[in-house]
């Protein structure tokens, strides 16, 4: 399942991003890739310890709190501090998939990634190239959304970041363990939330139908999740 959450950040809050980005130590991104991924790997980031990281981090996770797409789409057990990398002219990501597990270098906490996340910090108009693509069962998805929307993507997906012809692109990425490992049934639950949310729209909350669904909505989760 592919969603796209549009105004994860506002325009101050991309503007305040960049700022600090701009002000940043940026690395090699290999710093965070798999001894496969670092052979297809060519990006910078800003270091995961760094303040930085860590205030901007801190900043997307509220965000991330007050989306309701976000929460329902996800189904968010444990987030992984957000990173930050950017693509420069000549710079791309080959084909690759997540690491299955990743430990959070603080706290050792270690985390399955269920869902992956790419949050964007560069107007598409200011590059060229740097599309994010993504290959699953359904075909090949080409992504490329206006600073500050977010895209979710499962895991386990063949993706890339074509190289950046002209221009910069900027980034926030990060992973999800979900309460629902399985992409299938995360699907079928979103899809239940929205519709729940559509029929809410046109009638009461204590309606036999919205109680019926709302009910067989938490009696899946309550069947799948797993905490």
């Amino acid at each position: 399942m592919l969603i796209h959450v549009p105004h994860i950040l506002t325009p101050e809050e991309v503007a305040y991003c960049r700022q600090k980005l701009e002000a940043g130590q940026w690395v090699d991104g290999k710093v965070t890739a798999g001894d496969q991924s670092a052979k297809a790997k060519v990006n910078l980031q800003i270091p995961q310890e760094s303040a930085v990281a860590k205030e901007l981090g801190t900043m997307i996770l509220h965000a991330l709190a007050r989306s309701d797409i976000f929460t329902s789409a996800a189904l968010p057990l444990r987030v992984f501090p957000p990173l930050f990398n950017r693509y420069d002219e000549g710079m791309e990501f080959e084909y690759h998939v997540d690491n299955s597990i990743r430990p959070d270098p603080e706290t050792g906490f270690r985390i399955r990634t269920d869902v992956s996340s790419t949050l964007f910090l560069s107007d598409p108009e200011s590059y060229d190239g740097g599309e994010l693509v993504i290959r699953d069962t359904y075909g090949v998805h080409t992504v490329k959304f206006p600073a500050g929307d977010l895209v979710l993507y499962p895991s386990t997906s063949l993706h890339k970041v074509n190289c950046v012809t002209r221009g910069s692109r900027w980034a926030s990425f990060f992973w999800t363990q979900s309460m629902v490992k399985d992409d299938a049934y995360r699907t079928i639950l979103y899809e239940l939330d929205q519709s729940i949310r559509s029929v809410r729209q046109t009638m009461p909350d204590t309606s036999s139908a919205v109680l019926g669904l709302t009910s067989t909505y938490h009696n899946l989760v309550r069947r799948w999740a797993e905490l």
